[in-house]
C-alpha cells in the first residue's frame, strides 16, 4: 500500500528540521536532527559521510522521522518508515530545491552552499509507511 499524507503531515514536511531516529546496533533508539526534502513519495536527506546514522541504517533500515510540537504540545506528526542510502545520488546542489529550501539557514549559521555540499556528501531516502499524529 502507498503512504497517503495528510494535509496536516504535507504541511509539516515543509518544515525545516525534522528528527531522524535510527537504531543502534545495541538496539537503542538514536534521534539526530536532520535537514530534509520531501519529494512527493520521499525524504531525501543529505548527511556526512561515515556517521552513526548511517550504519545503523545500513544494518536495520527501521527509522522514524519526528516533528517537533508547538509550544503547547500540540501538532505532532511522527512518521515511521524505512531508510536506505542512495550511492548514486547528484551532490545535495545537484538535488532540485534543497539549497532553496535551506539557503536561509544556510545564512543564519554562516555555512556557505558550497561547504555544506562538500560537507554533507552521503545521501539517504527515508520512505514513509504509516503516520502518527496529533493536531
Amino acid at each position: 500500500m502507498t503512504f497517503e499524507p495528510t494535509e496536516h503531515v504535507l504541511r509539516r514536511l515543509m518544515d525545516p528540521i525534522a528528527w531522524l531516529t535510527t537504531v543502534s546496533p545495541k538496539g537503542r533508539p538514536s534521534p539526530r536532527p536532520v535537514w530534509f526534502l520531501w519529494t512527493g513519495a520521499d525524504c531525501v536527506i543529505y548527511s556526512q559521510p561515515g556517521v552513526a546514522k548511517l550504519t545503523h541504517i545500513a544494518a536495520n533500515d527501521q527509522v522514524s522521522l519526528h516533528f517537533n510540537s508547538d509550544v503547547d504540545g500540540g501538532d505532532i506528526v511522527v512518521l515511521g518508515g524505512r531508510a536506505e542510502l542512495i550511492p548514486d545520488a547528484p551532490p545535495a546542489d545537484g538535488w532540485p530545491g534543497l539549497l532553496e529550501k535551506y539557503a536561509d539557514l544556510l545564512v543564519m549559521i554562516g555555512m556557505s552552499a558550497e561547504h555544506f555540499v562538500d560537507t554533507y556528501a552521503a545521501a539517504l531516502r527515508f520512505i514513509p509507511e504509516r503516520a502518527w499524529s496529533m493536531d
